[in-house]
């Protein structure tokens, strides 16, 4: 499937009208965030303008697989299966400007939406939550974090350049009801997030005290969250930040579909 990185509609120009790239469809629930627990169905795009080496939907972002589906196909997919929340994720599905097409429809069936984004694109659709996992500086991919078998290249610098937009971040949460999810590996990254949301609050019209900031333990496997969310749990606790578990993570694992 031909997906290219451009930060903007990554689409091309031979895709079908009406249609976005899509990973995944499927329901679960929501492990991560304000809503963990809840039953959801998500909509998986592919496609990403970064390349976080700990990325856990590899197959969206640094080999983007899946099946072109049009509008309708995906609204009457999520149709069929119960409950009233969607997770539009990716990926970055707002790489997608036929994104708010399918937020448009989905908010006209009365469906809460949440779009799990990575803060770097703005735009204006009917987005219940926002959930955004702004990017921190141990996330850019390097020759020896990198997947196996994978060759960062010009991601390296790329990733660097683009993973913080503040004056989107800033956008994003004057605009709607957002979480701020961080993904963390150590204290330093804690002190990186307290900098963002301090230049963030700087930037919106909200200020710091009204950014609900979420951390959450690096970790694909149960395995590799139980050498991990301890650790992030007492820094929430110390800097009074909220913790969120990757529930989806401890209940199943890293298998696909979940």
């Amino acid at each position: 499937m031909p997906v290219n990185d451009a930060a903007g509609d990554s689409s091309p120009a031979d895709a079908p009208a009406e249609s976005l790239p899509v990973n995944e469809l499927f329901h679960s629930l929501q492990g991560e965030g304000t809503l963990a627990g809840v039953p959801s169905t998500f909509v998986r795009t592919a496609g990403c303008n970064l390349r976080c080496w700990f990325c856990d939907s590899y197959h969206t972002s640094w080999e983007p697989t899946g099946d072109w589906m049009g509008l309708s196909e995906i609204v009457a997919a999520v149709e069929e299966r119960p409950g009233e929340h969607v997770v539009l994720t990716g990926g970055e599905p707002l790489v997608h400007e036929r994104a708010v097409e399918l937020l448009e429809r989905l908010d006209e069936l009365g469906y809460h939406t949440t779009v799990e984004t990575n803060g770097t694109i703005y735009r204006d659709a009917p987005i219940d939550l926002a959930s955004v996992s702004p990017k921190l500086a141990s996330s850019t991919p390097t020759a020896e974090n990198a997947p196996e078998d994978v060759d960062p290249g010009v991601w390296t610098e790329r990733h660097e350049e683009r993973r913080v937009d503040v004056e989107t971040l800033a956008d994003l949460l004057d605009a709607y009801d957002c979480q701020f999810k961080f993904v963390v590996t150590d204290e330093s990254d804690v002190e990186d997030v307290e900098d963002l949301v301090a230049r963030v609050a700087d930037a919106a019209d909200a200020n710091a005290d009204d950014i609900d900031v979420l951390l959450m333990p690096e970790g694909q496997t149960r395995d590799q969250l139980d050498e991990t969310r301890n650790a992030v749990a007492e820094l929430a606790m110390e800097y009074g930040y909220r913790y969120t578990p990757r529930l989806h993570v401890d209940l199943w694992n890293d298998a696909p579909g979940t």
